[in-house]
């Protein structure tokens, strides 16, 4: 099984990812990283996916993956692993809008970002994670009841 990147190293990853493109590409992945922070200092950095043909993907998440960051010759793409559950008021999502779970965000050169809207869906994802975590336990049969 492999190791997870720790912490700590996966956000120098993203620091040095962010550098290695000299051009719009790490400027609009420094910008969403910004974003996501903003609209949730609780989110933790993560670099998942590395394998012998990808250097791996930075990966935010709070209480699972809200979204990823990965970078490409014409386009960063912020994919929600459960974007199809989440509503989207302001038509952020316009890219793998066929599927049953995920949905994507494909900025392109000299696209504005929607600073607000992606803030909204990114607490909303952070709040459709934790929503599944925090299931209450099912009662006993033989607890008192109130009266």
């Amino acid at each position: 099984m492999k190791r997870p990147v720790p912490l700590e190293s996966a956000s120098v990853l993203i620091d040095e990812k962010i550098k290695e493109f000299g051009d719009w590409r790490g400027k609009t992945l420094a910008k969403v990283r910004e974003i996501i922070h903003e609209a949730d200092p609780e989110i933790v950095e993560e670099w998942k996916w590395v394998k012998p043909t990808s250097p791996g993907t930075p990966v935010f998440s709070h209480g699972g993956i809200v979204s990823t960051g990965e970078t490409y010759k014409n386009v960063v793409k912020m994919t929600f692993p459960k974007g199809a559950a989440l509503k989207d008021p302001s038509g952020l999502f316009n890219s793998s809008l066929d599927g049953n779970a995920r949905r994507a965000i494909d900025i392109h050169e000299g696209d504005k970002i929607d600073e607000a809207a992606l803030k909204d869906l990114i607490r909303a994802a952070v709040a459709l994670n934790l929503k599944g975590k925090s299931k209450p336990k099912p009662r006993r049969a033989s607890s008192k009841r109130a009266d």
